[in-house]
C-alpha cells in the first residue's frame, strides 16, 4: 500500500510540476508578447520621431528661403525709392527748364 502512496504522491507532484511549468511557460510567453509589442510600439515613435525631424528641417530651409526673399525685397524697395527720388529730382530739374525756357521766348 506504501508503493501506492509514493507512487500517487510522485504522479501528483510530476502533475503539480507540470501545471507549474505550463504556468511558468504562459507567464513567460505573455511577457514576450508584451515586450514585442513594446518593441513594435517604439519602433513607431523612432519613425515618427525621425519623420518630425525631417519635416522641421524642411520647414527651416523654407523659413531661411523666404528670409532670403524678403531680405532681397527689402534691398529692391530701398534701391527703388532711391531711383524714385532721383527721378523726382530729374522732373523738378525739367520743369525748371521749362520755365526758363519759357520765360526766354518771351
Amino acid at each position: 500500500m506504501m508503493e501506492r502512496e509514493v507512487v500517487a504522491k510522485m504522479a501528483a507532484s510530476a502533475d503539480g510540476q507540470t501545471k507549474y511549468g505550463q504556468s511558468v511557460k504562459g507567464l513567460l510567453t505573455e511577457k514576450v508578447s508584451t515586450c514585442g509589442a513594446d518593441v513594435i510600439a517604439l519602433t513607431k515613435q523612432v519613425l515618427k520621431g525621425s519623420r518630425s525631424s525631417e519635416l522641421l528641417g524642411h520647414a527651416a530651409r523654407n523659413m531661411v528661403m523666404q528670409e532670403d526673399s524678403i531680405l532681397h525685397s527689402e534691398d529692391s524697395l530701398r534701391k527703388m525709392a532711391i531711383i524714385t527720388t532721383h527721378l523726382q529730382y530729374h522732373v523738378e530739374q525739367s520743369s525748371n527748364l521749362q520755365d526758363q525756357l519759357k520765360h526766354l521766348l518771351k
